[in-house]
């Protein structure tokens, strides 16, 4: 709990300071939707486990708070993940949830123009689980039952805007396991499509 007080501290202080030193700039709101895909492994120190990337998607709502080439972007998304093991006994073991999250990041727009952006973006996740599902061997599932529902990360990644329309490509790794007994985190690549209402 307390590394992830001291995470989220971290990162909010960053955000707070990003946005300060451009205070003296005029903020622009938007708000808007966005959904996509998403690939998530879930890693394992235990040499019995082998990780392999399935594939989910996500739909949320967005919002990015514009200081000219910097910007601060908050999202609520909704996921449904998908994981695997390969067992060291050549039997296998799938892993599916839903999450919700909520990524914070700060990003920089590399090419600004009216109608044309190309942005390179980093910051912090935090998720909530829920309805997780195992199908394995029992002594599998028996450790999974301490699933943990929150799980904080970072994120980052590159994207482009095209009038109100956005697409973004990102990297996101958890900070903290999502089973405690495996140390298991998660680790996901995602392409989202969004469009600003305004």
């Amino acid at each position: 709990m307390k590394q992830r007080f001291l995470t989220v501290s971290s990162f909010l202080l960053c955000i707070t300071c990003s946005v300060e030193a451009t205070a003296q700039q005029s903020p622009t709101l938007h708000i808007g939707v966005k959904a996509g895909i998403n690939s998530t492994k879930v890693s394992s120190e235990s040499s019995n486990l082998e990780g392999k990337y399935g594939f989910g998607y996500q739909a949320g709502i967005m919002t990015r708070m514009d200081f000219s080439k910097l910007y601060v972007q908050g999202e609520i998304l909704f996921n449904k993940r998908k994981a695997s093991y390969d067992l060291k006994d050549e039997s296998s073991a799938k892993m599916k949830w839903n999450s919700i999250d909520l990524p914070v990041v700060v990003g920089y727009k590399i090419i600004n123009n009216k109608d044309f952006n190309v942005r390179a973006f980093a910051g912090g996740v935090y998720s909530y689980a829920f309805n997780e599902n195992t199908s394995a061997v029992k002594s599998f599932q028996d450790s999974f039952k301490k699933f943990d529902k929150f799980n904080v990360g970072i994120t980052g990644g590159i994207g482009i805007d095209y009038k109100n329309f956005t697409m973004d490509f990102r990297y996101e790794t958890g900070l903290t396991s999502i089973s405690k007994e495996f140390k298991s985190k998660p680790h996901s690549f995602s392409l989202g499509i969004g469009y600003f209402l305004f």
